[in-house]
């Protein structure tokens, strides 16, 4: 769409609020947005997209904007802008002034500037990640985050299978493609709306990171188990789990919240599953868990994390989160694995998972389960996804990194209680 003069002034003042980090940049957008309901479907697209890209950048263009014209937070907004809407869209709404500097900014090769600024990650997560890979590949990851996730669907195979997905899509004018590693995966082209399609109101089709969905596909659980979701939220994996049983068995989603798992609701109700339990829980201690003790065939733990595999979608995380956040979150996460635990059968399988790339949320807890549960045992990631037909080379654990493998990143660990 066409930029209009006053857009700067509503991302500068967007902007601002969000780079408060008081909480996360998708809340204080949408609040923005109620507040100033006139602005079009366009417009919003604009602001956000040019708030998101600052919070992508943030480093960087902190470091072209320390010189220049106007506020620091208006030459932040602008180089947003010029990011995403381009210097000749803003040229008839700046001053003379502020078009010579985003003039020369433009002119500026970003491989000129300093590596460590071009990375965009603050220290702590750069010496984190620089444990665990080479300076170039780090780079090759930073740089993936610092790009927007493409759209993922996943095909529900209740009701459709991935070619009359494609075919579907194809027929209302959306490009998509297969995913490359989940066998129910489809890659959309842009951010197309979806929601008013008559496969995604059918039921069709779900928006599921490939990630999320080769998680699931970890768990692996079969027709007529009884099976667990420990952390559904709003229950995009419980709903792939479900049609992975075929709507056979029992499938309880649990969560301590009841507003995550009201949005489960709709969403069940279109995928056509009747095997789904949804549970409220008060805490990883609640006595309806207990009541379930030793009878679940498999049981996910999708454990509360930082998030900093969701970089790609949400970029404020980088800059909300920090070394005592994680310190707070990873025996949190302990007690969830061991309160899950105690819900696994003999023989049945108990898997850990995270959208973090830290290794303390990760392999540290897991390393930690196992020192304290000598009854449970690793069973190799790249095992379980050979058994699952899918091609992906992995070691004992399931790591998933954008640069790699165009998905969030994502951790996982299959236990399995010896017999």
């Amino acid at each position: 769409m066409r930029l209009h003069g006053f857009l700067i002034g509503q991302t500068e003042t967007l902007l601002a609020d969000v780079l408060a980090f008081t909480g996360p940049a998708d809340a204080a957008t949408s609040r923005f947005f109620r507040a100033h309901p006139k602005l079009g479907h366009g417009e919003r697209g604009v602001i956000a997209e040019a708030v998101f890209a600052v919070l992508r950048r943030r480093m960087e263009f902190a470091h072209l904007a320390e010189s220049g014209t106007g506020s620091p937070n208006r030459r932040l907004a602008l180089l947003g802008l010029m990011q995403t809407a381009g210097r000749t869209a803003l040229k008839p709404f700046v001053s003379e002034a502020e078009g010579a500097w985003l003039e020369h900014v433009s002119k500026i090769d970003p491989q000129s500037l300093p590596l460590r600024i071009r990375m965009n990650l603050p220290d702590w997560i750069y010496q984190a990640l620089g444990k665990r890979f080479e300076g170039e590949e780090l780079a090759h990851l930073a740089a993936a985050l610092n790009y927007p996730a493409p759209l993922d669907l996943r095909t529900n195979p209740i009701k459709a299978n991935r070619d009359e997905v494609l075919g579907a899509l194809s027929k209302a004018g959306i490009e998509a493609g297969a995913t490359p590693y989940a066998p129910l995966g489809v890659r959309v082209v842009g951010k197309p709306p979806l929601t008013k399609l008559d496969a995604f109101q059918s039921g069709w089709l779900e928006v599921q990171d490939e990630g999320s969905q080769l998680l699931c596909a970890l768990v692996a659980p079969k027709r007529g188990e009884m099976v667990v979701d420990f952390c559904a939220g709003a229950g995009g994996k419980t709903l792939a789990l479900g049609a992975m049983m075929r709507s056979t068995g029992r499938l309880y989603a649990f969560d301590v919240s009841d507003r995550r798992l009201a949005k489960l609701k709709p969403r069940l109700a279109r995928s056509g599953l009747s095997n789904v339990n949804p549970v409220l829980i008060d805490s990883e201690h609640d006595a309806k868990i207990k009541r379930l003790a030793g009878k679940i065939d498999r049981v996910l733990v999708d454990a509360p994390c930082s998030g900093l595999g969701t970089l790609r979608r949400n970029p404020d995380l980088k800059w909300r989160q920090s070394p005592e956040s994680i310190a707070e979150l990873t025996p949190k996460q302990q007690s969830i694995l061991t309160s899950a635990a105690r819900l696994v059968k003999k023989g049945g399988r108990l898997v850990y998972a995270t959208c973090s790339i830290l290794d303390a949320e990760n392999e540290g807890v897991v390393q930690q389960f196992l020192a304290d549960h000598p009854d449970f045992e690793l069973v190799p990631a790249r095992d379980v996804l050979a058994e699952q037909r899918i091609e992906l080379e992995m070691g004992d654990f399931l790591s998933l990194w954008p640069h790699r493998h165009a998905t969030d990143g994502f951790f996982a660990a299959v236990l399995e209680r010896r017999g």
